[in-house]
């Protein structure tokens, strides 16, 4: 029966010297599928305990020599360097190395960021961690397809390999606003992220003014991105009228994808539209 024990330092080497000290041949194989059953063969007659220390675990095992040693499904399943170590009426050690399935059976998929600006080259990363059905990284060059749609936008498809267990892309965003979905897939195991892809900067920013009494009242066209998206309402469009030396300014949300305001009519006065650091066009009041 397993059973899980704590080894001293100072055991661990007594077992290592009493082990180059002996003659049985403890017959371990040199790698091990996570997971898989498996037996040892002994040789000779008595009893004798193995102990398997593993990077996770450390497994005991009372034996009579002459038998096979069994080991069960799932008895060893996280990967890495095993030794084990015979003691009693005969002593041996073995080193072995268990390895991760090279079936994949999860991922663990990291999308960068979770909002971003259409139309940015490269702009969308992705990070594939690919998990036998253990979680054991596997280590082994794995085939992972990322793909990045939307119902706005042509598919985009990368196929790359892991290295050391580890796959990443870069993706370019959508020239259209809307949400994305990002998936990476690997030995037909799928894990999905959505990606918000929002209007850009506004482009082309335009406004237009009539009389309105003592009034200017000024309106933008409909604010687009460069790309032709409607720039969110609520984003802030700001006029500036000068005049005499004097400046004023008025700070108007966007509504229904136009911002509109009124500034006192002063003959000869220039008035600009902004938004942010994007400058639209200006008009001289006459």
């Amino acid at each position: 029966m397993k059973t899980a024990i704590t080894l001293s330092l100072g055991f661990l080497v007594a077992l290592t010297l009493c082990g180059r000290a002996a003659g049985q041949d403890l017959q371990f194989p040199k790698t091990v599928e996570a997971g898989r059953a498996f037996s040892v063969p002994t040789t000779g007659s008595g009893k004798a305990t193995l102990y398997v220390v593993g990077p996770t675990q450390v497994l005991r095992r009372e034996v009579s020599l002459g038998e096979n040693i069994a080991f069960a499904r799932g008895e060893m399943a996280n990967a890495g360097h095993y030794t084990a170590f015979l003691t009693g009426s005969s002593t041996a050690t073995a080193d072995f190395d268990v390895t991760p399935v090279s079936q994949p059976s999860s991922i663990s998929f990291l999308a960068k960021p979770s909002r971003l600006a259409v139309d940015l080259p490269n702009g969308i990363s992705g990070v594939a961690y690919v998990f036998d059905v253990f979680r054991n990284l596997i280590l082994q060059p794995t085939p992972v397809s990322f793909q990045l749609s939307g119902a706005n936008s042509a598919v985009q498809v990368q196929k790359v390999e892991t290295k050391n267990g580890v796959a990443w892309v870069k993706m370019n965003s959508a020239t259209r606003s809307g949400p994305a979905q990002f998936e990476a897939e690997a030995g037909g195991v799928v894990d999905k992220r959505v990606i918000e892809q929002v209007p850009g900067d506004p482009c082309n920013l335009r406004m237009t003014a009539r009389a309105d009494g003592d009034r200017v009242a000024l309106e933008t066209d409909p604010v687009r991105d460069c790309s032709g998206n409607p720039v969110p309402d609520g984003t802030i469009i700001s006029f500036t009228e000068s005049y005499n030396g004097e400046t004023s300014t008025v700070d108007a949300p966007l509504k229904r994808g136009v911002a509109k305001t009124d500034l006192p009519a002063y003959k000869g006065a220039t008035i600009t539209v902004a938004a942010g650091v994007v400058m639209g066009n200006e008009i001289r009041w006459q």
